[in-house]
């Protein structure tokens, strides 16, 4: 939950916390907990102190549910400045061709639950740079996302852009441009070889249509995820994005890029 007025960002949930307080505490502004968690925060709360910024526990749960707009936040509230979600620029592409990384890039996933859950896998594989769209059908970085992220918000980069297909056009034969569809013909275990030498960007589609059109034009190739069926078909249309992203992200951990 966004606090406009002092353009703030709720982080809840105990692993998200603790992986933020590990990685970067001085980045919370103010801290809030239960009496069931506080022993798990001391280290934190002797911070806070030293830095003379407020934390406070609190009698009735419901005092984080307003402040994080959550049931889920597991006992535990940080305040933070909200993220600043830095544009992509070419000095930054230009990094990532010259070192072979990897990136996501979301083609308006709408859902701040599968952004979290994508975030989470591409901390775990060790991809460090997820990009989005600014399009109001994309889901930005949110109280949900970062709680669902467990942690994960604090190993990646996300950058934004205005146009996905310019961004494609302009990676032509720097990166490998990797869309997914249902359609697709080549099988995602394939992308040690379609990488090749080169770092890879893979589009992921929003759950209801895919990756548009005008992004199909600017790929390379278009894969899809084997499934296991007697009759040849799927049982289910798809999977989930972010089950999807993470077996995508787990074939590319194979692929010799860092």
């Amino acid at each position: 939950m966004k606090n406009s007025k002092n353009d703030e960002l709720a982080v809840c949930g105990f692993a998200a916390v603790k992986t933020l307080e590990k990685a970067g505490w001085e980045r919370i502004t103010r801290l809030y907990f239960t009496h069931d968690v506080a022993p798990r925060f001391g280290g934190l709360c002797k911070k806070m102190a030293e830095a003379k910024r407020p934390y406070n526990q609190v009698k009735d749960p419901v005092e984080l549910e307003r402040l994080s707009g959550s049931v889920h936040h597991q006992g535990v509230v940080a305040m933070i400045e909200s993220p600043e979600i830095l544009p992509l620029t070419t000095s930054i592409t230009d990094g990532w061709i010259e070192r072979r990384e990897s990136a996501v890039l979301l083609d308006r996933v709408g859902n701040a639950n599968n952004l979290g859950a994508i975030v989470r896998s591409a901390a775990f594989f060790g991809i460090k740079n997820i990009v989005i769209p600014l399009d109001e059908a994309q889901s930005s970085i949110t109280t949900s996302s970062y709680r669902v992220a467990e942690g994960g918000m604090e190993f990646v980069n996300v950058y934004s852009i205005k146009s996905i297909p310019k961004l494609l056009g302009a990676m032509e034969g720097k990166m490998a441009r990797i869309g997914t569809a249902l359609d697709a013909k080549e099988s995602t275990r394939k992308l040690p070889s379609l990488c090749k030498d080169k770092g890879a960007i893979i589009v992921l589609g929003n759950e209801e249509h895919g990756i548009s059109d005008e992004v199909r034009k600017n790929v390379d190739h278009l894969v899809l995820i084997p499934f296991a069926s007697e009759t040849g078909e799927p049982q289910v249309d798809s999977l989930n994005v972010a089950q999807a992203a993470s077996i995508i992200m787990y074939e590319l951990s194979s692929v010799n890029v860092r």
